[in-house]
């Protein structure tokens, strides 16, 4: 029985974490084949097995903190190497559609995984972007010929400002995760604040063409009002659009609490409000299950309520992110 130590990697790290185990325990794993990736707070690496035989893992779990030179696993190298069944030796093959419309055929160990089902067509750009993007195949429409879905219909799924935030969860969730942090992340957070308390920060601007925004404000903007009793400004859009992307990327909408990452499925978004004795940033709850009127009313009624300082503590905690108020703009 030989055991896998985990090596040492640095001079100053004393620690590292089991990211992931490549080999299952018993498995009979060859000689400098990879069996686990670990981090430490400085980099990933892998861990190779020193002979041949079978994995044994022992108590040691994904997640894991070991030290360096703690044994990670065993292998029994006088264990018999497995015969290959003739089942394991043919590969089978399996059919795919190339973006011409042609069929290629390629073994099954290389061909893309896709979340796409077996009696829905998409090319292999459009499954690909699919299964990254967890794109719901109910809002694709297809536009290839015999209902094919290629990637620009994907990209118009994608870009629909009508798709629901936080897929999966409820209207008014108040859902929240915890997701401990790996030693890489603890370092990058850590040199990150370093360099924000010991350097000068740059701020940066990116220009964004509100003309078709501008253009459906002012169409709607007077039946809007006629119908929810409240007028349709900028903030409605910037709202949802941040609520939307806050879905899509997580960990922005995210924040650090000791060694844990805790996310938030839902965007409770704080705004700007000015008020006769300055700025306040009261929070609007749960912006992803809002509709546009119900934004509106929430700005107008934190607004109010800023003005006549009459916000509660309530009202100035918990926001998960923040935009400045666009009603500067005119009306």
């Amino acid at each position: 029985m030989i055991d896998i130590k985990v090596p040492t990697v640095g001079e100053s790290i004393s620690e590292v974490t089991l990211l992931k185990w490549t080999k299952k325990d018993g498995e009979y794993v060859e000689r400098d084949e990879v069996i686990a990736e670990l981090e430490s707070e400085k980099a990933t690496f892998e861990v190779n097995a020193e002979q041949a035989g079978v994995l044994k893992q022992g108590s040691i779990a994904e997640g894991d903190a070991i030290k360096i030179g703690d044994v990670l696993a065993s292998i029994d190298d006088t264990a018999p190497k497995p015969e290959k069944s003739a089942a394991d030796v043919a590969e089978p093959m399996v059919k795919f559609e190339n973006d011409n419309g042609s069929e290629k055929k390629q073994a099954a160990s290389s061909a893309p995984v896709t979340s796409v089902p077996n009696d829905i067509k998409a090319s292999p750009a459009a499954s690909a972007m699919i299964a990254d993007k967890k794109v719901d195949l109910k809002t694709v429409k297809p536009t290839g010929p015999a209902g094919k879905i290629l990637k620009e219909d994907v990209l118009v799924a994608l870009s629909n400002p009508g798709k629901k935030a936080f897929a999966g969860t409820d209207l008014y969730s108040r859902n929240v995760r915890m997701e401990k942090m790996s030693n890489l992340r603890k370092t990058i957070s850590r040199r990150l604040v370093e360099a924000k308390n010991t350097t000068a920060m740059l701020t940066t601007f990116n220009e964004v063409d509100m003309t078709n925004i501008m253009d459906i404000r002012k169409q709607y903007k007077d039946k809007f009002k006629e119908m929810h009793g409240v007028g349709l400004g900028f903030m409605s859009f910037f709202a949802k659009a941040c609520s939307t992307a806050l879905a899509e990327w997580p960990t922005v909408n995210a924040y650090i609490d000791g060694d844990q990452l805790v996310y938030h499925d839902y965007a409770d978004i704080s705004i700007a409000v000015s008020t006769p004795r300055g700025l306040t940033v009261p929070v609007m709850r749960n912006v992803e299950s809002m509709s546009m009127a119900d934004v509106e009313r929430s700005v107008v009624e934190l607004a109010g309520k800023a003005r006549d300082s009459k916000l509660t503590a309530d009202d100035l905690t918990g926001g998960t992110f923040t935009i400045t108020n666009g009603e500067c703009l005119d009306r």
